[in-house]
């Protein structure tokens, strides 16, 4: 069965962690960045829904027991797009398409590196936030990058 993926729970969980991250999960800031650790936190939060599957999965349960997905951008977006399982699933979209709630992933380098949720759309601007450098209701028109990905989440499966 397919449920409504909740953006406000989405949106209001990235706002009140956004700039201060949530002690029941591990911060990753020093070791590699916590931008998907945080995006995957979000959408946990409008999904209430994990995947445990050991290897295709998208789950947390500490920081030594988790999916690649969890806390990988790569990881995560191949989850996502590629999901027919349990869990929330999304697909690529045109920037206008997006919602709040949504996602974004930025190439910056040679790989897609950073991981942004959507917590704010006005007069057609968007507006991020996300974590690594932790930002709150950052424009997305203020980020430096080679290319970027613009993934709606379309729903979840129980």
């Amino acid at each position: 069965m397919i449920k409504p993926y909740d953006r406000i729970s989405a949106v209001n969980y990235a706002l009140k962690y956004a700039l201060s991250p949530n002690p029941d999960y591990y911060f990753f800031g020093g070791i590699g960045g916590d931008c998907t650790n945080f995006t995957s936190q979000c959408i946990y939060a409008g999904s209430k829904v994990m995947n445990y599957d050991i290897y295709n999965g998208w789950y947390y349960i500490n920081s030594s027991s988790r999916a690649p997905s969890w806390t990988g951008v790569k990881f995560f977006q191949e989850f996502i797009l590629n999901n027919t399982s349990v869990g929330p699933f999304g697909k690529l979209v045109e920037k206008d398409e997006l919602e709040l709630g949504d996602i974004i992933q930025l190439k910056q380098q040679n790989v897609f590196n950073h991981s942004l949720i959507i917590t704010k759309i006005e007069n057609n601007q968007i507006f991020i936030s996300s974590h690594s450098s932790n930002e709150l209701n950052r424009p997305l028109n203020t980020y430096f990058y080679n290319e970027i990905l613009f993934i709606k989440i379309m729903g979840v499966r129980n």
